[in-house]
């Protein structure tokens, strides 16, 4: 018998709740628009069950279990897709015994600045200027697929990134060459660049494919969207050594999430001297989130505790 239960009684093949697929993933989507789910959190949603339902019915937990159980797929994408499947049974009052799949958490690959700029040179002028966007500003590519002509000011060279997936919002002073691309691109709809990421991303992909084949670097192929928004923010750490700095410019909420470039970053640009970051606490707070990012304390002089991290 399925694990997929209502309070009441658990649905039953050849049911209504089993009769429409298609129906009840367009009912979820509307159900999660009403939440004040993004567009993007949407699609991404509905595109997973989509896929799921071509190898199992949606309806019948069991099956679910079996399908996820012969995915080639690594646990941290199955643990995702037993989230979303969760959230779609809630939807209708229902609930499953969900496998226990752990997210598994892996170091990002982070590109040379050189290959992104020569992935940029070889793509058509819109993708281009799309991608020298995410490297300058680390956006995400559903805040980039969002920007309107008013988010950008050609006198002052900002851009304005109106926030997703519960993030901050950002403004970027921009570089002359990104201003230049911008201003260059006809002006179709109120948007900068297509709305749909689906289309984006197939655009990109067959563009990055042909330039790795034509630059002979198979590298290539690993840059997506959003290894753009690693770069940055490992690049903005190696800078500053800031990691709130690097939190502001990603728009994270909490500074757990930029935890990961500040690991990518000392293996990346290994330093073997003796020179240190110094930073005062004057206060508890202060001295354990200099704790949390790497700095040791090393003495406390004139009422405050001084801390030190290497370069």
């Amino acid at each position: 018998m399925t694990e997929v239960t209502r309070q009441e009684q658990a649905p039953r093949e050849g049911t209504p709740q089993t009769s429409d697929i298609k129906g009840k993933i367009l009912e979820y989507a509307w159900w999660l628009k009403k939440k004040g789910r993004s567009e993007e959190t949407i699609k991404s949603r509905v595109r997973r069950l989509k896929g799921l339902a071509k190898l199992c019915n949606l309806m019948d937990s069991e099956a679910v279990k079996e399908a996820l159980a012969k995915l080639p797929h690594k646990n941290s994408t199955k643990a995702i897709t037993v989230s979303v499947y969760t959230n779609f049974l809630k939807c209708f009052g229902l609930k499953w015994e969900p496998p226990e799949y752990r997210m598994e958490q892996s170091i990002p690959f982070i590109p040379l600045e050189s290959e992104i700029d020569q992935l940029i040179a070889s793509c058509s002028k819109r993708t281009a200027t799309l991608l020298q966007l995410l490297k300058e500003t680390g956006a995400r590519i559903g805040e980039a697929a969002k920007m309107t002509w008013i988010d950008f000011d050609s006198e002052r060279r900002t851009v304005r990134i109106q926030a997703e997936k519960r993030s901050n919002p950002r403004m970027f002073r921009i570089s002359d060459k990104l201003a230049g691309m911008l201003n260059t691109l006809p002006k179709r709809s109120n948007y900068i660049f297509n709305r749909n990421t689906g289309l984006l991303r197939s655009s990109f992909d067959y563009q990055r494919a042909r330039a790795a084949a034509k630059l002979n670097n198979p590298r290539l192929k690993r840059i997506t969207f959003h290894t753009l928004r690693h770069w940055k923010g490992t690049m903005e750490y190696h800078k500053t050594k800031d990691p709130w700095h690097v939190k502001r410019i990603l728009g994270h909420k909490t500074l757990k999430s930029t935890e990961v470039y500040i690991n990518i970053e000392q293996a990346m640009f290994l330093v073997t001297d003796d020179e240190y970051y110094v930073k005062v606490a004057n206060d508890l707070k202060e001295a354990c989130q200099l704790v949390e990012v790497g700095f040791e304390y090393i003495t406390d002089m004139e009422g405050h505790k001084i801390f030190r991290k290497r370069k």
